[in-house]
């Protein structure tokens, strides 16, 4: 796991997976399975270099730090940054609610929420 010293070079990383993610979304447009965005996804940022995990267990840990089970992330960046995919028409506060929980619940920093489904491009940035 990369440990960053800068909250500027965390911000550089995201926003190389966000044009990435923007490339992927300009050129096949909404209307694709999830799956379909999640394999280009994890393609192309393999193709430049980067560490890439599909469906990748993740512990889940309780409050008291004793592990209680694993979820399986969409992609998980480089052993840190989760990227939770949606193929949806727009974005619910429970998207919102499922992302934060991983985080939390993994002890995990920085995640990113990106939805391919829609006709305008989204992706939000979320940190612990």
């Amino acid at each position: 796991m990369k440990a960053f010293k800068t909250d500027g070079e965390v911000k550089s990383f995201c926003d190389r997976v966000r044009q990435t993610s923007w490339d992927i979304h300009a050129y096949h447009g909404p209307g694709h399975l999830e799956k379909v965005y999640e394999n280009a996804l994890a393609h192309r940022l393999r193709k430049a270099g980067l560490v890439v995990g599909q469906q990748e267990p993740i512990r889940v840990y309780d409050e008291d730090g004793t592990a209680i089970g694993d979820y399986h992330a969409d992609i998980l960046v480089e052993g840190w940054l989760i990227l939770e995919l949606k193929a949806v028409k727009l974005l619910a506060p429970e998207h919102t609610a499922q992302i934060m929980g991983y985080l939390k619940s993994a002890r995990l920093q920085h995640g990113l929420l990106i939805n391919f489904g829609s006709f305008k491009f989204e992706i939000k940035k979320y940190a612990l």
